[in-house]
């Protein structure tokens, strides 16, 4: 495998070798959305509101995923860092299985729950059908995105974080393809307008995962997906679990609170809930950066921990921090100075 530079390379260049590649995965992640929100815009601003809506419900599943993921890269990269290919092979499956069970309840949840969700939050009837329309496929089609992640995060355990970067590009360029071809119905589609953008965003996604599935089944050195391997494994599930929940709670609260506000926010119409949600928008790709450095982070110190190389773990920590604060920064100033051009990439009106 090509791990064996986690436990070698020079540390930041290795985070930097390492994180690059995510930031790029994470940031076209949400450029998901963002084209959506972009194509939208052009229907109207109910459909615009309608999708910005459904961000935080979308945030809140991407945060299950991610945080899952994150339990299983660390405690695979532990078990590479100590050389148990064996044990790293039982742990890529039922990581995969935990991929599984979060489709599963994103999906049952959007399926009973999608309307009850967007009628809480305003009564204009074209908002709340087309609101839950997308939410719900975008939940119930969710399959390729959590698997996506899942093998993202594997892939980036064993050193090959260039790969997600390559994916994700894909599933990039299809949903930029693909939504306005399926929203306002080109080349002899049918127009389907906002559940179109849905559409698009869920096959993009299922591109980029069955690359990343191609790719792991040619490459079967990685880690063994046999049928004799996918037996569940409750300790190692359990440790998935540990390592993962405080990620995916993070996640979830950050979620939940910007939920509380879009809640407040819609009081003073549609306009300011489209604004708030391109807002949303923005400041989630500032926050995936620093959630890739994280992710880049956690694979190093598993493996440095699983070999046993605990001075060169503290140095990863410190070092990430440093580079993680920078960023911030960084982040920080371009927003300041360009607010109002992000703003207008949606909607002119939103930037008043």
């Amino acid at each position: 495998m090509e791990g064996n530079k986690l436990g070698t390379m020079p540390i930041s260049k290795l985070i930097w070798n390492m994180s690059l590649p995510i930031i790029v995965s994470m940031l076209v992640q949400a450029l998901y959305n963002i084209v959506d929100s972009v194509f939208v815009s052009r229907i109207c601003e109910q459909a615009l509101t309608a999708v910005s809506l459904a961000f935080p419900a979308q945030n809140l599943m991407i945060g299950l995923a991610t945080g899952t993921a994150v339990g299983v890269n660390a405690l695979m990269g532990r078990a590479l860092g100590a050389g148990e290919h064996e044990r790293a092979n039982h742990i890529a499956t039922n990581g995969v299985f935990l991929a599984g069970v979060g489709f599963a309840i994103c999906a049952i949840l959007a399926a009973f729950f999608a309307r009850m969700f967007f009628a809480a939050q305003t009564s204009i009837d074209y908002i709340v059908d087309n609101g839950a329309t997308y939410l719900r496929i975008c939940c119930c089609a969710s399959l390729g995105l959590f698997a996506e992640i899942m093998f993202e995060r594997l892939l980036q355990s064993t050193g090959r974080s260039i790969l997600s970067m390559y994916t994700q590009g894909l599933g990039a360029i299809v949903n930029i393809i693909l939504d306005p071809i399926m929203i306002f119905g080109l080349f002899g589609f049918p127009e389907m307008g906002v559940r179109g953008a849905a559409l698009a965003t869920m096959l993009a996604q299922l591109a980029s995962f069955v690359v990343c599935l191609a790719y792991v089944l040619k490459h079967k050195d990685l880690f063994g997906l046999a049928r004799k391997a996918l037996r569940m494994h409750r300790d190692k599930l359990g440790h998935m679990l540990k390592l993962g929940i405080p990620c995916a709670v993070q996640m979830t609260v950050v979620g939940l609170s910007w939920l509380a506000m879009t809640f407040l926010i819609n009081q003073y119409g549609v306009e300011a809930s489209a604004a708030s949600g391109i807002c949303a928008k923005i400041k989630d790709v500032a926050l995936l950066c620093t959630l890739a450095l994280y992710t880049a982070a956690t694979t190093m110190v598993a493996q440095c921990l699983g070999a046993k190389k605990f001075d060169r773990a503290s140095r990863v920590v410190h070092v990430a921090m440093r580079i993680s604060l920078s960023v911030t920064a960084v982040l920080i100033v371009l927003v300041e100075l360009f607010a109002p051009q992000l703003l207008a990439i949606f909607h002119p009106d939103a930037v008043t």
